[in-house]
Protein backbone atom coordinates (compact mmCIF):
# COMPACT_ATOMS: atom_id res chain seq x y z
CA UNK A 1 0.00 0.00 0.00
CA UNK A 2 1.57 3.59 -1.04
CA UNK A 3 1.95 6.26 1.81
CA UNK A 4 -0.50 8.36 0.27
CA UNK A 5 -2.77 5.91 0.50
CA UNK A 6 -1.93 5.00 4.06
CA UNK A 7 -2.14 8.92 5.02
CA UNK A 8 -5.56 9.24 4.09
CA UNK A 9 -6.75 6.28 5.46
CA UNK A 10 -4.58 7.59 8.78
CA UNK A 11 -6.67 11.27 8.67
CA UNK A 12 -9.70 9.47 7.65
CA UNK A 13 -9.78 7.24 11.23
CA UNK A 14 -8.18 10.38 13.22
CA UNK A 15 -11.02 12.55 12.38
CA UNK A 16 -13.46 9.60 12.84
CA UNK A 17 -11.90 9.12 16.35
CA UNK A 18 -12.31 12.94 16.86
CA UNK A 19 -15.95 12.96 15.96
CA UNK A 20 -15.95 9.44 18.34
CA UNK A 21 -14.50 11.37 21.06
CA UNK A 22 -17.01 14.26 20.74
CA UNK A 23 -20.16 12.28 21.18
CA UNK A 24 -18.22 10.87 24.09
CA UNK A 25 -17.23 14.73 25.49
CA UNK A 26 -21.79 15.68 24.70
CA UNK A 27 -22.78 12.31 26.54
CA UNK A 28 -20.54 12.77 29.49
CA UNK A 29 -21.39 16.60 29.62
CA UNK A 30 -25.58 15.17 29.74
CA UNK A 31 -24.70 12.57 32.01
CA UNK A 32 -23.57 15.21 34.26
CA UNK A 33 -26.06 17.73 33.66
CA UNK A 34 -28.67 15.00 34.79
CA UNK A 35 -26.98 14.49 37.97
CA UNK A 36 -26.95 18.05 38.90
CA UNK A 37 -30.83 18.19 37.73
CA UNK A 38 -31.50 15.10 40.20
CA UNK A 39 -29.80 16.45 43.05
CA UNK A 40 -31.41 20.30 42.54
CA UNK A 41 -34.52 17.96 42.50
CA UNK A 42 -33.77 16.41 45.88
CA UNK A 43 -33.04 19.56 47.63
CA UNK A 44 -36.20 21.08 46.56
CA UNK A 45 -38.00 18.48 47.59
CA UNK A 46 -36.06 18.32 50.93
CA UNK A 47 -36.45 22.46 51.68
CA UNK A 48 -40.48 21.69 50.42
CA UNK A 49 -40.21 19.13 53.44
CA UNK A 50 -39.03 21.48 55.57
CA UNK A 51 -41.67 23.78 55.01
CA UNK A 52 -44.58 21.37 55.22
CA UNK A 53 -43.10 20.83 58.75
CA UNK A 54 -42.72 23.87 59.78
CA UNK A 55 -46.42 24.55 58.70
CA UNK A 56 -47.89 21.24 59.77
CA UNK A 57 -46.57 22.81 63.42
CA UNK A 58 -48.05 25.92 63.19
CA UNK A 59 -51.56 24.29 61.71
CA UNK A 60 -52.46 23.33 58.58
CA UNK A 61 -56.27 22.77 57.09
CA UNK A 62 -56.35 19.96 54.60
CA UNK A 63 -56.91 21.76 51.68
CA UNK A 64 -53.31 23.06 52.45
CA UNK A 65 -51.98 19.79 53.46
CA UNK A 66 -53.51 18.64 50.40
CA UNK A 67 -51.24 20.91 47.86
CA UNK A 68 -47.88 20.20 49.95
CA UNK A 69 -48.80 16.34 49.44
CA UNK A 70 -49.36 16.82 45.36
CA UNK A 71 -46.52 19.00 44.35
CA UNK A 72 -44.29 16.58 46.69
CA UNK A 73 -45.58 13.89 45.01
CA UNK A 74 -44.51 15.57 41.50
CA UNK A 75 -41.37 16.31 42.47
CA UNK A 76 -40.69 12.21 43.13
CA UNK A 77 -42.15 12.23 39.56
CA UNK A 78 -39.46 14.29 38.40
CA UNK A 79 -36.86 12.66 40.36
CA UNK A 80 -37.84 9.34 38.86
CA UNK A 81 -37.88 10.75 35.65
CA UNK A 82 -34.68 12.62 35.52
CA UNK A 83 -33.49 9.15 37.07
CA UNK A 84 -34.54 7.16 33.88
CA UNK A 85 -32.75 9.98 31.89
CA UNK A 86 -29.66 9.63 34.04
CA UNK A 87 -29.14 5.64 33.76
CA UNK A 88 -30.17 6.14 30.09
CA UNK A 89 -27.48 8.75 29.78
CA UNK A 90 -24.91 6.43 31.48
CA UNK A 91 -25.64 3.51 29.36
CA UNK A 92 -24.90 6.15 26.27
CA UNK A 93 -21.44 6.99 27.98
CA UNK A 94 -20.60 3.54 28.33
CA UNK A 95 -21.45 2.93 24.57
CA UNK A 96 -19.75 6.19 23.14
CA UNK A 97 -16.19 5.12 25.61
CA UNK A 98 -16.42 1.64 23.88
CA UNK A 99 -16.87 2.76 20.23
CA UNK A 100 -14.35 5.78 20.62
CA UNK A 101 -11.78 3.06 22.22
CA UNK A 102 -12.77 0.30 19.16
CA UNK A 103 -11.75 3.46 16.94
CA UNK A 104 -8.68 4.49 18.72
CA UNK A 105 -7.44 0.68 18.13
CA UNK A 106 -7.72 1.38 14.23
CA UNK A 107 -5.89 4.98 14.54
CA UNK A 108 -3.09 2.78 16.09
CA UNK A 109 -3.53 -0.07 13.76
CA UNK A 110 -3.04 2.46 11.00
CA UNK A 111 -0.12 4.49 12.52
CA UNK A 112 1.66 1.05 13.34
CA UNK A 113 1.13 0.21 9.60
CA UNK A 114 1.82 3.34 8.09
CA UNK A 115 5.65 3.34 11.14
CA UNK A 116 6.59 0.01 9.19
CA UNK A 117 6.04 0.92 5.73
CA UNK A 118 8.31 3.91 6.42
CA UNK A 119 11.09 1.63 8.28
CA UNK A 120 11.06 -0.78 4.99
CA UNK A 121 11.35 2.53 2.85
CA UNK A 122 13.79 3.80 5.11
CA UNK A 123 15.61 0.45 5.01
CA UNK A 124 15.64 -0.20 1.25
CA UNK A 125 16.57 3.76 0.23
CA UNK A 126 19.50 2.85 2.86
CA UNK A 127 20.39 -0.05 0.58
CA UNK A 128 19.81 1.49 -2.30
CA UNK A 129 22.11 4.35 -1.01
CA UNK A 130 24.89 2.04 -0.24
CA UNK A 131 24.92 -0.35 -3.27
CA UNK A 132 25.60 3.22 -5.20
CA UNK A 133 28.27 3.84 -2.71
CA UNK A 134 29.81 0.48 -3.58
CA UNK A 135 29.17 0.78 -7.38
CA UNK A 136 31.37 4.00 -7.38
CA UNK A 137 33.86 2.16 -4.41
CA UNK A 138 34.00 -0.34 -7.57
CA UNK A 139 33.97 1.56 -10.46
CA UNK A 140 37.18 4.00 -8.42
CA UNK A 141 39.13 1.00 -7.95
CA UNK A 142 38.45 -0.58 -11.70
CA UNK A 143 40.09 2.67 -13.08
CA UNK A 144 42.42 3.58 -11.26
CA UNK A 145 46.04 3.58 -12.45
CA UNK A 146 47.87 0.09 -12.02
CA UNK A 147 51.25 0.45 -10.51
Amino acid sequence: MAMKQLNTILKFEKDNEQRCADQLKIAENEYQQNITRLQGVADYRLEYMKRLSQRAEQGLDSATYSHYHAFIAKLDTASAQVEIAMNQAKALVVQSKSIWLKQRQKVKAVELLRDKRLQKLAVAADRAEQKMFDEIATQQFVRRPKR
